[in-house]
């Protein structure tokens, strides 16, 4: 049994409704189920969804402050005054910082830029920078992604004679700025219909009141704002993002174009999953590692050589980041393993911090380590110079990050975010006291079951729902992002029909599915190792997002595979292993999310007792071994205080030694989900059992009655008939205890005396003789039969004893 790595969840679908918008659209019925799964339950909803259009745009002077803004920025414009655009160091920021270069080109404006440097300065305005531009003659000041809460900021803005236009879409604090305008659709007095606009949204609104209709190519600058900043692909957003994603693959911005080349995105097959994928990592490089003016510079070149250059860097930048990204990310692990054997559990908040980690990419560190240990984590970067500490949280969804943060302030200098991420300054002389504050805290939030991350699905369905028309179909709700996410759909009970890996190292998987004769090819990237162990005739539960595959002018479905669960018990041949530890670690590893370890659920069966101790691990394992009169006894701690009905996961070291051994194991352990053979070859091959026969039989007592009434040493005749009879020893000893329960024979002292008229007896009648032929099954099946054989043959068993 293989649990899912996330709990799914389907949403209620209203089937009249789905069944209305399918006839009433002309879609098939699973797309009208994803439709009104997304809230788009009328036709004239489902139109404006399906085809968004520029006449769906608001009038940007709903924007509350715009009526204000717009003259200014006239006045400056015929007085030719020196305008400042502050932006953000992220994608969204860069991207609103870009359009507004574009903007003050198109209207001839006197102007300059300044975005801070993430490490050295931070978020936000800072008073350096306006002194710096009181000296450059500027008087008019526009933010872009910023601002709404610089209250002392723009107090000392004022202070130097400059006014400021604060354009932003962050949630406003209680006390706002004295700008000359704030334009915000979240302020409370602002009426403006769409409130999930991104900072590059806010701007393209600003530019639209200006000029009204901006060139196509703005879009593109708007939308990858907006995707990369995860806001939601709704309303305006999906009207943007649909717009700019169309004008990409048609571009005439030469930083668009070679972004595009250099993340290898065929331009004319663009979508916004590639802009959140592709091109906003490498944007987001530039303000990691770097300064987030040479994203800009790329946005806002005219000159294709440049473009090219630029985009080089971006990448070179990216994989930079990537590297800097894991080089933190195995210090990180190392230190919460050895956190974790020193505690004896996983924390429910991680907090790491280490001396010399780059801020610019905690948040992504934070995010990897709660992808592995789905805990909330956050990770902080040490200056050893001054001890101060800056990090960021990432939080799973019962914990709310913001709120723990505000029930540990005293411990910080600063802090802010919301539910999901958070950013905090202190120094390193309050960690201790910050990481045992969030855990009590979390200790009284988190509940079990919010320690298994849930994945929404959007469908049931079967194979035969979605053949390559409705897989067209469903590619009308794009754009695809927050709000509106690839379709992911449940495939219950489909059968493996072949099992193969992918890729030159073997690192993805590719199954064929089936189900009521309908197949489907699927594919899950980094799950190669799952190969040897899902077999053909498996039955699974699989949750991913279908496709379209085309290879040599073939085009076919495909399911990209994100997890999958199996809900029988499982048997996994693993026999032969050299070294059956280093097996159960390995198994342990592969299938670590799918198992659901807890205390108590790991046993390990061996012969004889053994040091058997998988290391840095949470779950040590109950560790027993046969026993000739009783079955098994528990040979370690842990097997004494948890017992046998905590096991869910059993690795089989050594084989039975009995058939009655291999029942007892199945009693004892008749709520394992899956029993993980690792035994090597068991018997040395000269020792094994054979199948009884009565030629075999009848053989051996034409031999022993050679003997006549003279007694003869037993252990001096069992080599002689085992080359005789080509048996082993062993064998030649069971068959012994046949003739002696038969009376053929009798044992005195160490010898065998010959019966010279025995009773006649069938050998069937032996108890002897059923125990070898129970017992030279046991051992062919365990030892010798193919896998599918094997595992059957223990399944049967398994149901047998139960």
């Amino acid at each position: 049994m293989l649990y899912s790595q996330y709990r799914w969840s389907t949403p209620d679908i209203e089937p009249e409704a789905a069944a209305g918008l399918s006839q009433a659209l002309s879609v098939s019925p699973l797309v009208a189920r994803l439709l009104v799964g997304r809230g788009v339950l009328t036709e004239a909803e489902a139109e404006r969804f399906l085809h968004p259009d520029l006449s769906q745009m608001h009038d940007p002077y709903l924007l509350h402050g715009m009526d204000k803004a717009v003259p200014r920025i006239q006045q400056a414009l015929e007085r030719g005054e020196h305008i400042l655009i502050y932006g953000d160091y992220d994608a969204d920021g860069v991207s609103s910082t870009s359009l507004m270069i574009h903007l003050m080109r198109h209207l001839g404006a006197s102007y300059d830029i300044y975005i801070p440097h993430r490490s050295n300065e931070g978020y936000g305005l800072h008073n350096h920078a306006l002194d710096w531009a009181h000296q450059q003659g500027v008087t008019l000041i526009i933010t872009v992604d910023t601002g709404i809460s610089a209250v002392e900021q723009i107090a000392y803005a004022s202070s130097l004679g400059m006014e400021v236009i604060v354009t932003d879409h962050h949630e406003p604090p209680e006390v706002l700025p004295e700008a000359y305008a704030l334009i915000n659709p979240k302020l409370p007095q602002c009426s403006y219909p769409f409130k999930g606009l991104a900072g590059a949204g806010v701007a393209l609104k600003l530019a639209q009141a200006l000029i009204g209709e901006v060139p196509r190519e703005w879009m593109e600058i708007a939308s990858i704002g907006t995707v990369a900043d995860l806001m939601p692909l709704e309303g305006e957003n999906r009207v943007i993002v649909s717009y700019g994603v169309e004008s990409m693959r048609d571009t005439r911005l030469p930083g668009v174009s070679a972004l595009l080349e250099i993340s290898g995105v065929t331009q004319e097959q663009v979508t916004s999953v590639n802009i959140a994928f592709a091109m906003a990592p490498r944007i987001n490089a530039s303000g990691r590692l770097d300064h987030a003016g040479r994203a800009v510079s790329l946005l806002t070149t005219d000159n294709l050589d440049e473009a090219h250059m630029l985009a080089g860097q971006l990448d070179l930048l990216n994989r930079e980041r990537q590297q800097v990204v894991e080089s933190i990310v195995q210090e990180a692990v190392a230190m919460l393993e050895h956190k974790i054997q020193s505690q004896g559990s996983v924390p429910h908040v991680i907090l790491l911090a280490g001396e010399g980690w780059n801020v610019g990419v905690v948040g992504i560190v934070a995010s990897k380590l709660l992808e592995r240990y789905y805990r909330p984590t956050l990770i902080l970067g040490i200056d050893p110079e001054t001890g101060m500490c800056k990090g960021s949280a990432r939080s799973i969804d019962g914990l709310d990050i913001y709120e723990a943060l505000t029930a540990c302030k005293h411990t910080l200098d600063h802090y802010g975010g919301h539910p999901a991420a958070a950013g905090m300054t202190l120094h390193r002389d309050q960690l201790v006291e910050l990481e045992r504050g969030l855990n009590d805290y979390a200790a009284g939030v988190l509940k079990e079951e919010d320690f298994i991350p849930r994945r929404l699905a959007d469908d049931n369905c079967l194979i035969s729902d979605v053949p390559l028309k409705v897989i067209q179909e469903i590619d009308r709700l794009q754009p695809f992002g927050m709000s509106n996410p690839s379709p992911r759909f449940v495939l219950n009970k489909v059968t493996i029909k072949e099992t193969r890996t992918m890729g030159r190292e073997k690192r993805h998987l590719k199954l064929v599915l089936e189900q009521e004769g309908w197949q489907l090819e699927a594919v899950a990237f980094g799950k190669g190792a799952l190969a040897d162990f899902l077999l053909p005739g498996t039955v699974i539960d699989a949750m991913g997002e279908l496709s379209i595959n085309e290879w040599n002018g073939t085009r076919k479905p495909q399911f990209m595979l994100h997890d999958l669960a199996v809900s029988e018990a499982q048997v996994f041949d693993l026999r032969g292993s050299a070294d059956p530890l280093n097996g159960m670690k390995q198994f342990m590893r592969t299938f670590e999310v799918h198992l659901r370890y807890t205390s108590g659920s790991i046993g390990v069966i061996v012969r004889q007792e053994t040091n058997v101790s998988i290391g840095n691990s949470l779950y040590e394992p109950c560790l027993w071994v046969y026993d000739r009169k009783v079955g098994l006894l528990p040979r370690n701690a842990a097997a004494q205080h948890y017992g046998q009905e905590q096991v869910r996961t059993l690795f089989v070291f050594d084989t039975p030694e009995t058939p009655e051994q291999l029942d007892a194991m199945l009693k004892l352990f008749s709520g394992a989900e899956n029993i993980i053979l690792l035994h090597g070859s068991g018997h040395n091959r000269r020792d094994r059992l054979q199948m009884p026969s009565r030629e075999l039989f009848k053989r051996m007592y034409v031999l022993v009655s050679k003997w006549g009434a003279e007694p003869v040493g037993e252990q001096e005749i069992t080599p002689v008939l085992s080359r005789q009879c080509s048996c082993s020893v062993r064998m030649i000893t069971m068959m012994l205890d046949v003739f002696e329960e038969l009376g053929f024979i009798h044992r005195r002292d160490g010898n065998i005396e010959f019966v010279a008229n025995p009773p006649k007896r069938d050998l069937a009648t032996s108890r002897n003789y059923r125990a070898i032929e129970s017992m030279a099954e046991t051992e062919q099946v365990m030892l010798d039969a193919p896998t599918s054989q094997l595992t059957q043959w223990m399944i049967t068993r398994m149901k047998g004893v139960s």
